[in-house]
């Protein structure tokens, strides 16, 4: 009896110790092919132009991990020294685990928190989707570079904006699934940026009031989300076109 009742009061301390407080992050990284170096944390500049690092931290025997706290979810990047790229993560309260392939780093695998596993999911299948159209997009894009063009020099709206219809539907799995994902993922930070990228968007605006509505209301809280709200009010605001 008493032996169970020390492995219980175990098992209590590891869990207590383990867990995080309210919006703390630990991040634990593994980097294939780099055993030492330096990982930095960074987060896009406030006035648009490029990331900042905000931590640094080293790498050993492959392995990195950096602790922090934030009050949202925000996508922000694990820059490797001396590695071309980065990798586009979501940071937010948990343990998240980052595997980076530093020869493509498109391989990169997030996991560990709800919003990471679900960005590595849209990534794996978007990636999948581009795959498959690539060989359809290039072929269309080498046929149609001479005629698109000319059709520029000559202001001929009429073959543009033909060409541009045709490259769209080539475009329609990945739009379609982009497009798509946060009417079936309205707990996923990556619906409240794809609905944003919507009111930007004179093809889906229209659809962005209902998608945003049926998001969680955790999501309506974050920077984007209220910058969705602010959009929409002000597209109400503009006078309907005659």
């Amino acid at each position: 009896m008493k032996k169970i009742l020390l492995i219980v009061a175990v098992a209590v301390a590891l869990y207590s110790c383990n867990r995080l407080a309210e919006g703390e992050y630990v991040i634990t990284g593994n980097v294939k092919g780099i055993k030492t170096g330096l990982v930095f944390l960074e987060k896009q500049n406030p006035m648009g132009m490029g990331a900042q690092a905000i931590d640094t931290v080293k790498i050993v025997d492959g392995k990195f991990e950096i602790k922090g706290k934030t009050t949202e979810p925000e996508i922000h990047f694990i820059q490797i020294d001396k590695v071309n790229g980065k990798v586009p993560f979501i940071l937010e309260g948990g343990e998240i685990e980052i595997t980076v392939d530093k020869d493509s780093l498109f391989k990169s695998k997030l996991s560990g928190t709800y919003s990471n596993d679900e960005f590595n999911t849209f990534n794996t299948e978007s990636n999948k989707i581009q795959k498959r159209m690539q060989k359809q997009v290039m072929d269309f894009q080498m046929k149609n570079m001479a005629a698109m063009n000319e059709a520029q020099q000559k202001n001929d709206t009429v073959t543009m904006n033909s060409i541009r219809k045709q490259y769209d539907l080539l475009q329609k799995d990945i739009t379609d699934y982009t497009f798509g994902y946060p009417k079936t993922h309205p707990k996923s930070y990556i619906s409240v940026l794809i609905t944003q990228m919507m009111i930007n968007n004179p093809k889906y605006s229209k659809d962005a009031e209902g998608i945003y509505n049926s998001l969680d209301e955790s999501l309506k809280k974050t920077k984007p989300g209220k910058a969705i709200k602010q959009s929409l009010a002000d597209l109400k605001k503009k006078p309907a076109l005659k």
